[in-house]
């Protein structure tokens, strides 16, 4: 689960971590004016700065980032925010609407040539099987063109979770950081034993930190922040649930969800039900083979009924690009004739399907499920073997285009 900015940072004050700027999340354009007010008070800094809250990177370059210098200003920088659609890097040439709004102190305060940006972060390294920091001298907006360009800036260390940080691990960045301030390196020294603490309370798959700013006068604050927490552990922090923002996810992913559905939507041309993650993969690149593209990933799992299938089916004939659907599914805990019922009943529900439907069930009561589809009447392109399927799928391709 993605969290926004103003939620993790949130999140990371209340964990303890060093150290967090004055801030305060926003709503609606009438509290923009008393926020503003507050957090000038509280930071007793010449300027404040108003972010876009969105699930993307990136804001700053899309003009998602401005900076205030009076209350008069915030509001008048806060509506030209609020309700606009933001177009970043991330967000695809749809953008994303921005519904909320952070209005923080400023940390790029004085001396600018004192200013410096590092880049922080902790994740799962799933070729070890155990965390990894990685970490650089050189943050900020660019930090991709840094990754790709000049490589050798970009570090990395291997962290044994059963070990946590030692010191000599926290000596070797601030080294690579060329940190040698004895003042700054107590405070990054904070900083690191801090967010690593956050990262296992959370049960965190990702905290990134980027930038991490020291300023002019030798202070270091996190400016910018994401953390993903990962969604096996919900179920011990029942009070994160309330941070989950469904505006800024995939309504057809929402309703998946509450169906118990697996589904990503991807970009593809062949929508795709299945049931288990090792056919699905299988299946899309059995639909790449046949010469199309998944539209998407979506896993019914072994418990699927009558009423999870036609939620899936509905999802799947709601995209646009789809021109052919592909159910494929081995019958195993799921018995085969129950989601032919599914079938057969959502398209029984769902007017004016102008789709070909190709349906490949094997396994335990496909024979069933055969007779099933056969005696319904529906335009369905039944396939026993895999083969058959992608030479069907690939016929139908040809035709439409």
């Amino acid at each position: 689960m993605l969290l926004h900015e103003y939620q993790a940072k949130n999140l990371l004050k209340n964990l303890g971590v060093y150290k967090i700027p004055i801030g305060y999340y926003c709503g609606h354009i009438e509290n923009v004016e008393a926020i503003a007010e507050q957090v000038f008070n509280e930071s007793k800094k010449e300027e404040i700065v108003i972010k876009a809250q969105i699930h993307a990177g990136g804001r700053g370059k899309a003009g998602g980032i401005k900076k205030a210098k009076t209350v008069k200003e915030a509001i008048e920088k806060a509506k030209l925010l609020l309700g606009t659609t933001l177009v970043t890097p991330q967000t695809g040439p749809e953008g994303k609407v921005v519904r909320k709004l952070y209005i923080e102190e400023g940390v790029y305060y004085g001396d600018v040539s004192k200013i410096k940006e590092y880049y922080f972060s902790i994740t799962l390294d799933r070729s070890t099987s155990d965390l990894v920091m990685i970490y650089s001298p050189e943050g900020g907006m660019d930090i991709e063109e840094v990754a790709e360009k000049n490589p050798e800036k970009i570090y990395k260390l291997n962290i044994n979770s059963s070990i946590g940080i030692t010191s000599y691990m926290i000596r070797k960045v601030l080294k690579n950081l060329g940190i040698t301030d004895n003042n700054l390196r107590s405070e990054f020294t904070k900083f690191i034993q801090t967010i690593y603490d956050a990262y296992l309370k959370i049960d965190a798959s990702l905290i990134e930190i980027n930038p991490l700013i020291k300023t002019s006068d030798d202070t270091i604050y996190i400016a910018d922040s994401k953390i993903i927490i990962d969604d096996n552990a919900l179920f011990k922090h029942p009070d994160y649930y309330e941070l989950r923002d469904l505006y800024e996810e995939n309504p057809d992913e929402v309703e998946a969800s509450n169906y118990h559905l697996n589904f990503i939507k991807l970009n593809g041309n062949v929508g795709c039900m299945v049931n288990g993650a090792g056919l699905a993969m299988a299946t899309m690149d059995l639909i790449k083979l046949a010469g199309g593209e998944p539209a998407n990933f979506l896993d019914v799992g072994g418990t699927a009924n009558a009423q999870t299938v036609e939620a899936g089916f509905r999802i799947l004939l709601r995209d646009p690009n789809v021109k052919v659907v592909f159910i494929n599914i081995f019958g195993g805990i799921v018995r085969c004739d129950r989601v032919a019922a599914g079938i057969i009943e959502a398209y029984n529900k769902i007017k004016d399907i102008n789709i070909p439907i190709v349906v490949r069930l094997q396994g335990t009561n496909s024979d069933l499920a055969k007779e099933m589809i056969e005696k319904s009447g529906l335009k369905i392109n039944f396939a026993m073997k895999l083969d058959e399927a992608a030479i069907k799928i690939n016929e139908l391709l040809k035709n439409i285009s």
